[in-house]
C-alpha cells in the first residue's frame, strides 16, 4: 500500500466553522459539503480509493488532477465524514454522493442510467416518494470502522426524512472486471435477492453480464455471501434487492450490480440505529 492509500484529505478548519454538522460521534461528524473546496476534498479521497487502491484507470486529465471528477459532482449533494482529531487539520475520511430525482430530471438524468434501464423504477415513483441515487461511496482505509459507516448512514437517514424519499438505489461494485470471477456471487444474488419487476432495473448491453448462470443447487450460499463486498452486504442487511444483470465497468475495474432499497422495507432495527441521535 502506498502512502496515498492511507491518507485522508485535509481541509482548512476555518472552512467548516460556518456550517453545522448533521450528527457527531466522538471526533467524527457527518455533514453535507457547502463549498467547492469540500467537494474537491471528496473527489481527492475518491481518487485515492478508486484509482490508487482499487485499480481504476484514469484518463490524462484525471491523473493530473488526482481527483475523481465527473459532471454529476456539480449537481449532487456530497455527504462527508470529517475527522476532527486534530482541530487545526480536520480531514475528510468518508463520502457518499447523493442525487435526488427532481435534481436528476432537471440535469440530464441519473448516473446509473448509463449502465441500467431504470424505466420501471422511475415509473413507480411519485410525489412524496421520489428516488434517491447513492453513489461514489468510499472511506479511507484507517477509518473503515462501524463508527464511520454508521455516521454515513445516519446522515443518509436524516436526508431521507428531509426530502420525502421512497426508494434508494445505486450500484454496488464487485472488485475486478472479469465476470467469470463473480459467477457464484452474481447467481446467489439473483436467486435470493432479485427485485420484483416494478423495481427491477436491467443491465444494458454491450457490457451486460447474465447473473443466472449457475444452478441454485450448485451454489455454496455461505461462500458466495462471504465473498460480497462489505458495502453490498450492508445494503442487503437493510432490505436491499438487486436488479437483473451485472455491468462490466472497465474504467473502474468492477462488475456493477444494481441495488434498490425501499425506505419502508428498511427494518426498524436499522432505521433506529442509523437515525438515532447521540450527539
Amino acid at each position: 500500500m502506498t502512502l496515498a492509500l492511507s491518507r485522508a484529505v485535509e481541509l482548512p478548519a476555518a472552512l467548516l466553522a460556518n456550517a453545522a454538522p448533521i450528527h457527531r460521534a466522538g471526533v467524527l461528524d457527518v455533514r453535507l459539503a457547502t463549498s467547492e473546496a469540500e467537494i474537491a476534498a471528496a473527489q481527492a479521497l475518491r481518487y485515492s480509493i478508486f484509482y490508487d487502491e482499487m485499480g481504476a484507470r484514469p484518463d490524462a486529465l484525471t491523473a493530473r488532477a488526482r481527483r475523481d471528477i465527473d459532471p454529476y459532482d456539480m449537481v449532487c449533494d456530497h455527504l462527508l465524514v470529517i475527522d476532527h482529531a486534530d482541530a487545526l487539520r480536520p480531514r475528510v475520511v468518508g463520502t457518499y454522493r447523493l442525487l435526488r430525482q427532481d435534481v436528476a430530471l432537471a440535469n440530464g438524468g441519473f448516473y446509473s442510467a448509463g449502465e441500467f434501464d431504470l424505466s420501471a423504477l422511475i415509473a413507480q415513483s411519485g410525489p412524496g416518494r421520489q428516488l434517491l441515487e447513492l453513489g461514489r461511496s468510499c472511506v479511507a482505509p484507517a477509518w473503515r470502522t462501524t463508527a464511520t459507516i454508521s455516521l454515513l448512514w445516519r446522515g443518509i437517514a436524516t436526508y431521507l426524512a428531509q426530502h420525502g424519499i421512497g426508494h434508494l438505489f445505486g450500484c454496488a461494485s464487485l472488485h475486478g472486471a472479469e465476470p467469470r470471477a463473480h459467477l457464484a456471487e452474481l447467481a446467489w444474488l439473483y436467486h435470493n435477492h432479485l427485485a420484483p419487476p416494478e423495481l427491477r432495473a436491467t443491465a444494458l448491453p454491450p457490457h451486460r453480464v447474465e447473473m443466472n448462470r449457475i444452478d441454485p443447487a450448485a451454489i455454496d450460499g455461505r461462500a458466495a455471501a462471504r465473498a460480497l463486498p462489505p458495502l453490498l452486504k450492508g445494503y442487503l442487511r437493510v432490505g436491499a434487492m438487486v436488479g437483473d444483470g451485472g455491468y462490466v465497468d472497465h474504467q473502474f475495474n468492477t462488475v456493477d450490480v444494481f441495488v434498490v432499497m425501499p425506505v419502508d422495507r428498511i427494518t426498524s432495527r436499522y432505521a433506529e440505529r442509523f437515525g438515532a441521535a447521540n450527539d
